[in-house]
């Protein structure tokens, strides 16, 4: 098996995962899939660059071969902006469940799933000592 092939399985497997996790009913999985979408594409957009291994990143009349480094670039600048819009879909996210009070990206719930506020779903109530 060529190692192309490995990649190519490698990003068809994680783009597979982040769509089935979007599909799902709740938001966190749906946070998680964008997330691995995202890096299937940042991949897929690194691998087309042809990386080469030992040559200048610039044209240069003395070398044939030079590495692109604008799929490093475009990455890059992905990943950063991949970032920030994860924690601000996980903000979205807690701060729906709390307005709403379900997870679903619906807004339906089903009936015998109860759901706490996350006040009290986040620490368990601490026992008091005896004196």
């Amino acid at each position: 098996m060529s190692l192309e092939l490995l990649v190519a399985a490698s990003i068809a497997l994680l783009f597979a995962c982040g769509v089935y996790l979007v599909l799902r009913a709740r938001t966190f999985p749906v946070v998680l899939g964008l997330s691995l979408m995202s890096y299937a594409v940042n991949l897929f957009i690194f691998v087309m660059g042809r990386l080469a291994a030992d040559v200048p990143p610039i044209l240069d009349s003395a070398n044939a071969t030079y590495a692109d480094p604008l799929p490093q670039a475009l990455v890059l600048t992905a990943i950063v902006i991949g970032f920030g819009m994860t924690g601000f879909l996980v903000e979205l996210a807690v701060r729906a469940r709390d307005e709403t009070g379900t997870d679903h990206v619906d807004g339906v719930e089903p009936k015998d799933v109860p759901i706490l506020p996350l006040a009290t779903a986040a620490a368990p109530p601490r026992e008091e000592e005896p004196h």
